[in-house]
């Protein structure tokens, strides 16, 4: 074989890939032990008073080029992973990690085939479509003070959107345990993180002690589709203003992504007004 230079040595095979993968996950696991965050780990049954923010979304998804099993499966990893994770207490100054709180996906453990992202392609993996849960996760921190300590993302056009279009419907990306999802409580009270699964839809709300003076919302911008080379990409700037509860003046806008995503459904099922020509 033929070594070329500018390979990466995981992508020269799939064996390269998972011994990549295994490396990073350690690297991941030594830096847990030995860094100086302090991780929440306390759980309570009963819910703090306050409702900072709220979010619910289908969890099965149909349409043309949707594999029905795969999305079955996921709804069963999403129930299994917000059930370790409900009623999670983010104390001031602590962190709250995705996967410290779900533990590794396994068959063992319950999880399914469902639906991955690897090098840009949807493919069955274990635990797939734990990334929907982790995105629910990351609506309910913006439209919070919480500090967002660590994100990835994906594309968020993995689908048609149904309705009214929603900024961050999707696009949080988690993959165990060195692609995280994490956020600091940098505020003076303690905040509650509830997940649950019900009717086929998946449940989300940010709990607290007591109201902030502030509250939060999202704001898309020159969302459109473009075509480059073969492929489609989704545009937009997505940003997160800060509002003064009292008077409702828009204290900080912040832009929280600019979004450039690789359309991963049927081309077709693009709305023709919203492609834009460049």
């Amino acid at each position: 074989m033929l070594w070329k230079k500018d390979v990466l040595f995981c992508d020269i095979s799939p064996t390269t890939y998972a011994i990549s993968e295994k490396k990073e996950i350690l690297k991941r696991h030594i830096k847990n032990l030995t860094g100086k965050e302090k991780f929440c780990h306390e759980y309570r049954s009963d819910k703090l008073p306050n409702l900072l923010s709220n979010y619910s979304s289908g969890l099965i998804k149909t349409g043309k080029g949707i594999d029905i099993r795969l999305q079955e499966n996921k709804a069963e990893n999403i129930a299994i992973a917000s059930a370790s994770m409900n009623g999670m207490v983010i104390h001031p100054g602590e962190t709250f990690s995705f996967w410290k709180a779900v533990g590794k996906t396994t068959k063992r453990r319950g999880y399914k085939d469902g639906r991955v992202i690897e090098n840009n392609r949807l493919k069955p993996g274990i635990g797939g479509g734990l990334c929907n849960l982790a995105n629910t996760i990351h609506l309910l921190i913006l439209h919070s003070p919480m500090t967002v300590t660590e994100f990835h993302n994906h594309s968020d056009a993995l689908a048609p959107d149904h309705g009214k279009r929603i900024p961050f419907s999707t696009g949080t990306s988690v993959s165990y345990n060195n692609v995280d999802y994490r956020f600091r409580n940098d505020t003076d009270q303690d905040v509650q993180l509830l997940l649950w699964c019900q009717d086929r839809k998946l449940y989300g709300e940010l709990r607290s002690e007591r109201e902030y003076p502030w509250r939060y919302d999202l704001v898309e911008e020159d969302h459109h589709f473009r075509k480059e080379g073969e492929k489609y990409y989704r545009v937009s700037r997505i940003y997160r203003r800060t509002i003064d509860r009292k008077t409702g003046d828009v204290l900080k806008k912040e832009l929280v992504l600019d979004n450039h995503s690789e359309v991963m459904f049927d081309y077709s099922l693009i709305p023709e007004d919203q492609i834009r020509q460049e």
